[in-house]
């Protein structure tokens, strides 16, 4: 991916490795650069939202990441900064690739609009870190249990819906496909363990599965045993994602019942970041965590 990178009067980037972004990462490249151009020409957002005939609101939203680019307002922005013409046609051909639609927007029909920033996410990041409180994280769920999960959470979906979110949650889980770069780092309470969901059956080849993952190099698995008490918990579900390129921020992603939560102020995703290292701390080993994985399976 391009990478922004300070020089002097203005910032410059590269494109030694745009090949390996995804258009989620771009988009806040593309975002983090326009911003740091704004910035070194102290131009306002309200400035620059008026050259491309539009509000400061918008201006924060492009800075963010958070919207798709009209090449016509990037070409203006440009403009505005005083960018050279080689830059200018390498951030253009960025802005373009960041507007590629992701392979979920085939399944828009059964996805609610705040979950599809997370898999754009969820896609380019380096490393992800989660918490599973109730249930087994969606990337490492088999196809019966989250076939039961869902059916469970969409009491009036049909069959069909059901089949498509399943699917979803299907081509999620390639890109812990090897070879990869991607990192996962999971801490699962052992109540989502030990929770049956979809029967025996479907738990026991549930957990087998978590044992064959949890052997990966890519893949680190622990358990947060009951024996843990509460002396770190009492919060729902996190991921934090961390992104390969030094300049993009961590995101938080905090899933509600109707909603989400993004947070990638520093100060915001600091006490998280804390929390799940603390996780980490408390949890058993990954060794001890394949041991309670087997004898949990011993039972069913």
């Amino acid at each position: 991916m391009p990478t922004v990178r300070g020089t002097g009067d203005l910032p410059r980037i590269s494109d030694g490795d745009l090949r390996q972004s995804g258009p989620t990462a771009l988009r806040m490249l593309v975002g983090a650069y326009l911003r740091q151009l704004r910035e070194s020409r102290e131009i306002t957002r309200e400035a620059a939202g008026y050259v491309i005939r539009s509000s400061h609101s918008k201006i924060s939203r492009l800075e963010c990441g958070r919207t798709s680019f009209k090449l016509r307002d990037v070409a203006d922005l440009l403009t505005l900064y005083g960018v050279d013409e080689a830059e200018r046609q390498t951030v253009l051909i960025m802005a373009k690739q960041a507007n590629a639609p992701g392979w979920w927007q085939d399944y828009r029909d059964v996805l609610p609009d705040w979950f599809e920033a997370y898999l754009g996410l969820e896609q380019d990041a380096a490393i992800i870190r989660t918490y599973g409180v109730q249930f087994v994280p969606g990337l490492l769920q088999t196809e019966d249990y989250a076939r039961a999960v869902i059916a469970d959470g969409y009491e009036n979906a049909s069959a069909e819906q059901i089949e498509r979110r399943v699917a979803v949650r299907m081509r999620r889980q390639q890109i812990l496909m090897s070879p990869t770069s991607r990192k996962l780092w999971v801490v699962m309470d052992e109540a989502a363990l030990r929770r049956q969901v979809g029967g025996s059956t479907t738990m026991r080849a549930q957990l087998e599965h978590l044992l064959e993952m949890a052997v990966l190099r890519h893949v680190t698995l622990q358990v947060l045993p009951f024996s843990s008490g509460s002396r770190v918990g009492g919060v729902g579900p996190i991921t934090l994602l961390r992104f390969a390129q030094a300049e993009l921020d961590d995101v938080v992603y905090l899933e509600q019942l109707a909603s989400a939560q993004y947070l990638s102020k520093e100060s915001d995703v600091r006490p998280y970041r804390h929390l799940l290292n603390q996780l980490g701390v408390h949890a058993q080993s990954a060794a001890e965590s394949r041991t309670t994985l087997r004898q949990i399976i011993s039972t069913l």
